[in-house]
């Protein structure tokens, strides 16, 4: 589903500073936020960071609409470049929670992106996840926005 390999994270003074950082790549086919919430329960990652590149033949995008507080998704079925993927790793009911937002670039150069519900590799996906240490951060439901938040 994919390999990794862990490495050393220096910290502005030149030490390693002792919280992992791990290059992951996605093998070709896989389900990419499956396959990340995966390597998050087996290096037990609670808190975190996540960005990468990558390409796709098929991805879900999720956008918020504060007003109404409902979710709107929609696919593309089409070969495209992730360009970016950045997000957060925390726990919500005692799972791994993936905040991830992704640009991707089509083949007429235009882009999509937003919250990434789903992704299929169609080529390569290459990440840097970083944990932070033992830190421990939650989720909970805020009434106001209607989302999902940091509980610390």
């Amino acid at each position: 589903m994919y390999n990794y390999k862990k490495v050393k994270r220096i910290s502005s003074n030149l030490f390693e500073d002792g919280n992992p950082r791990y290059i992951v790549s996605i093998d070709n086919h896989q389900e990419l936020m499956r396959a990340l919430t995966d390597f998050c329960k087996l290096m037990n990652i609670r808190c975190g960071q996540v960005r990468g590149i990558g390409a796709i033949s098929e991805a879900t995008f999720r956008m918020y609409d504060p007003a109404t507080k409902q979710y709107v998704d929609k696919t593309f079925s089409e070969q495209m470049e992730i360009t970016g993927i950045t997000g957060n790793i925390s726990k919500k009911d005692g799972e791994p929670y993936l905040h991830v937002h992704a640009t991707c670039s089509r083949a007429d150069y235009s882009c999509v992106g937003g919250h990434l519900l789903s992704a299929r590799i169609n080529g390569a996906c290459e990440l840097l996840v970083d944990k932070f240490g033992d830190t421990k951060v939650g989720r909970k439901f805020d009434e106001e926005t209607g989302l999902y938040l940091y509980d610390f």
